[in-house]
């Protein structure tokens, strides 16, 4: 059965099934921008992490198998909690028994098995955070697919942007209370955690909020239960809610900042609790994982030796490694813009104590999806017989077109009637012909030529002052040269001398309202998808909300303490459920068929020290 058909049995499964997000549809559209304004108001004023302070906070310890065990394998997925058949398919890959691995060669021990520990990369649920939202997209799902487990892996979670929509209050009552989720065990007690592995490895989630900056009672908990601990040729790897390297060559130089503080002043240093004195540690961040954005996509760094430029880097386990895995549910994202090479932190950072040089990181070949899909699957946007196009996939979007252009017709009436010297529109849109509608259109365009010419000479008259080209403007003009269409429309149509002026005007708002609905959604997914920067190009992709490409990482701790990455890719999605008796849950549903998995890329391996190979 399908997703509907399964919310007709929300009594029987526990949880309401939900359908994926439609980020450009106006209601949802609406009620997440207010969450995010509201968040980003308040979050300085009600930091839950302040809070936690108060509370215990012990070291977790990774779940082994027998207490001398020397290896241990980890799952990690992020950016999760959307639609049902997206996210509970990669839950049941993560909770499988058994996992049909697409790989070369024979696929190694474990890896077809579920993970003894399960990290959450953050935004474990969308749009925005509740209990309810919770309950219906992540918790329920993950339940169904892991109602009991013999070997109670260990769950902990990172929150994300999403997650703090709601000022962490549901994610601290779903993540920080020690209550199974299934057959997962919760034992973390704030929203941020240091996890002890086997061999000398430390797993880290850090919690920066909405902005990138790291709490005094979370530094004190990292000083305690991290830096303190740490020993010569230890690794780490910590997990962070946002690609800041990304960030940091896209957006803001500074992005990196707070995760290059913490990785010279907690992790390669220690600093005395009593005399303030620094000391080195020995140890080293082998290995940085996050979600936040849709894809897959891994940086490895530059050795001394390598050539310059390096090409495509050789495998190597010397290497550190940052890669980013948003694939758990969420609507795809875009890969053909990431920058090719990451100088960290970057020359323009105003970090006072920094790497000098900085270390440079370089973008592996393999990205998912491929840079020729990226390009290929944005521009399904505008394309009326893609999936993806915008008004299919975000239902009511048309309708506000429609409204948009009826508005912007009226207007557009108003001053055509006054340029011909008449009151009324309709008298103006009746009596018109090709000459007078030409006038108004080169008056009109002259007008604008004329703004955009004082524009300049401010900017010229004020060189100091940079301020980027408006596109938010571009949308608006875009949608009056629409607009101007749908009145060359009204003017040529001759309408018959019977009819009444009202019955003219409703003809001529349902014209501005289907060729709204239509040219003005197209125009609209044209201007998203020529922007360069901004929340225009998040849209791109998310305007789409394309549920296929969903996978995981799965990382293998060995005996001799290196770490190897397997970056998992399910073939596809579960569309068709069956209902199964559940002695845990009474029923749930399964997937009439699990789909298989295959890997994005060749296994990456990460020595603990460096060591030379």
């Amino acid at each position: 059965m399908k997703t509907h058909e399964l919310r007709r049995h929300a009594e029987e499964i526990g949880f309401t099934p939900q359908e994926q997000a439609r980020w450009l549809a106006p209601g949802q559209l609406a009620r997440t921008a207010v969450k995010v304004v509201l968040a980003t108001v308040f979050a300085d004023y009600a930091d839950k992490r302040e809070i936690q302070g108060a509370l215990p906070a012990p070291p977790l310890h990774a779940p082994l198998s027998e207490p001398e065990a020397q290896e241990l394998w980890i799952d990690f997925v992020a950016d999760l909690g959307d639609g049902f058949d997206a996210t509970s398919s990669v839950a049941w890959t993560l909770a499988a028994e058994k996992l049909d691995v697409d790989a070369p060669g024979t696929a190694p021990p474990g890896l077809t098995t579920r993970g003894a520990l399960l990290v959450l990369g953050g935004d474990e649920v969308y749009p925005v955070a509740s209990v309810r939202g919770y309950e219906d997209k992540m918790k329920g799902p993950y339940r169904a697919a892991l109602p009991t487990a013999d070997d109670q892996p260990l769950m902990v979670a990172l929150p994300g942007n999403h997650d703090w929509y709601d000022g962490l209050t549901a994610f601290l009552r779903i993540f920080t209370q020690q209550r199974p989720i299934g057959g997962w065990q919760t034992r973390q007690t704030r929203s941020y955690f240091v996890v002890q592995l086997p061999q000398r490895w430390w797993l880290v989630g850090l919690d920066s909020q909405l902005g990138e900056y790291l709490d005094d009672p979370q530094l004190r908990y990292f000083q305690t239960h991290l830096s303190a601990n740490l020993e010569p040729g230890d690794g780490v790897i910590v997990c962070c809610a946002e690609p800041t390297w990304v960030k940091s060559a896209d957006k803001s130089a500074d992005a990196f900042d707070t995760m290059h503080w913490f990785d010279r002043n907690y992790v390669r240093t220690r600093t005395d609790p009593q005399t303030g004195e620094q000391s080195p540690t020995g140890a080293s961040i082998r290995l940085w994982l996050t979600g936040d954005r849709h894809h897959y996509a891994r940086y490895a760094e530059r050795l001394p030796e390598d050539p310059a430029p390096p090409g495509d880097l050789p495998p190597d386990p010397r290497r550190r490694q940052m890669v980013t895995c948003g694939l758990g549910g969420a609507y795809l994202a875009a890969t053909h813009r990431l920058p090719a090479t990451l100088p960290l932190p970057p020359s323009g950072s105003r970090l006072r104590e920094k790497d000098d040089p900085p270390v440079v990181f370089d973008r592996a070949r393999t990205t998912h999806p491929d840079t020729a899909d990226s390009r290929r699957i944005v521009r399904g946007l505008a394309r009326p017989w893609s999936p993806g196009w915008l008004p299919r996939r975000n239902p009511g979007f048309a309708e506000l077109a429609a409204g948009v252009h009826a508005v912007l017709f009226l207007f557009m009436g108003f001053l055509f009637a006054l340029s011909q010297g008449v009151l009324k529109p309709v008298d103006a849109v009746r009596n018109a012909d090709g000459g007078d509608l030409g006038s108004f259109v080169g008056g009109f365009c002259g007008a604008v030529a004329v703004l955009f010419a004082l524009r300049l000479l401010y900017r010229l008259a004020r060189p100091h002052v940079r301020a980027k080209p408006s596109t938010a403007l571009l949308a608006l003009l875009m949608q009056v040269a629409v607009a101007l269409v749908v009145l060359a429309v009204a003017v040529a149509v001759p309408f018959p001398d019977s009819w009444s002026g009202w019955a003219v005007l409703v003809a001529c708002l349902v014209l501005a309202g289907l060729v709204g609905a239509l040219l003005g959604s197209e125009v609209f997914a044209l201007w998203v998808l020529s922007a360069r920067s901004g929340a225009a190009t998040d849209w791109q992709m998310s305007g789409q909300s394309i549920e296929e490409h969903k996978g995981f990482l799965r990382l293998h701790l060995a005996p001799d303490g290196d770490i190897t990455i397997y970056p998992l890719l399910l073939d596809g999605i579960c569309r068709d459920w069956d209902l199964q008796d559940d002695p845990a849950m009474g029923k749930r549903p399964v997937p009439a068929t699990p789909p298989t998995v295959r890997l994005i890329e060749d296994p990456v391996v990460i020595t603990r020290n460096a060591r030379t190979p």
